[in-house]
C-alpha cells in the first residue's frame, strides 16, 4: 500500500531536529564529512607517490581536496549552528543536507574560478607578448572554465552531499514533539514590564 502524506512533516527528511547533546558529536560529524568515500578509496587504488605528498606545484589533487574539505565541513557546521541561533532553520535533516549541496557547489565554483584566474596571470607574466599573453588567457578559459568549472561544482555538490548527510546524521537528532497547550496552562499571564 501507498502510503498517504497527511501533513508536511510526514515527508521523508521533514522530520523536525535539534543538535546532539554530546561532546563530540560535531567532530565526529566534521570527520566523517572529510571522509568522502570515493576520495578515501581512490587512495588505496592509486596511492601518491614521492614528491606527490609534498606540498608544492606537484601535490596530489586529492590532497588539495582533503585540505579544502578539512576546512569547509567545520566552516559548514559553524554557519549552520549560527543560521539556526538567527532563525531557527533548517529545522529538518532535509534542509541540513541542502545547505551542505548550496554550500559545496558554490564552493567549487568559487574555487574553480580562482584557479583559473590565478593560472590565467602565471600564463600572463611567463608569456613573451600581449598576443602570447592572450592566447594563453584563452585556453585557460577554454579548459578551466567551459570544462573544468562544471566537473568542480558536480564534484562539491557531491562531496557536500556525503558532508550533509554526516551532519544531518551525527550532528542532529529528532527534535521532541512540541507539546500542545490543551488547557491553557503554559500560557504566561504576568504582565509584561
Amino acid at each position: 500500500m501507498i502510503p498517504t502524506f497527511e501533513t508536511p512533516e510526514s515527508l521523508p527528511g521533514q522530520t523536525r531536529v535539534m543538535w546532539r547533546r554530546t561532546p563530540g558529536a560535531r567532530v565526529l560529524a566534521s570527520v566523517a564529512a572529510v571522509c568522502w568515500p570515493p576520495l578515501i578509496a581512490t587512495f588505496f587504488i592509486w596511492p601518491p607517490s614521492g614528491a606527490h605528498w609534498i606540498p608544492g606545484r606537484e601535490i596530489d589533487w586529492r590532497l588539495v581536496v582533503l585540505l579544502i574539505g578539512l576546512i569547509a565541513a567545520p566552516t559548514g557546521l559553524w554557519m549552520l549552528g549560527r543560521e539556526r541561533d538567527r532563525t531557527g532553520r533548517p529545522a529538518s535533516r532535509l534542509g541540513v543536507i541542502w545547505r551542505f549541496m548550496l554550500y559545496g557547489g558554490l564552493l567549487g565554483a568559487a574555487l574553480a574560478v580562482l584557479f583559473a584566474l590565478v593560472q590565467i596571470l602565471i600564463g600572463a607574466m611567463s608569456s613573451g607578448s600581449v598576443m602570447q599573453a592572450l592566447g594563453a588567457t584563452e585556453t585557460i578559459l577554454l579548459i578551466y572554465g567551459v570544462g573544468g568549472l562544471p566537473v568542480s561544482i558536480l564534484v562539491g555538490v557531491s562531496y557536500a552531499l556525503w558532508a550533509g548527510l554526516c551532519a544531518a546524521f551525527l550532528a542532529f537528532q529528532p527534535a521532541p514533539e512540541k507539546v500542545r497547550d490543551r488547557l491553557g496552562l503554559m500560557r504566561d499571564d504576568t504582565p509584561q514590564a
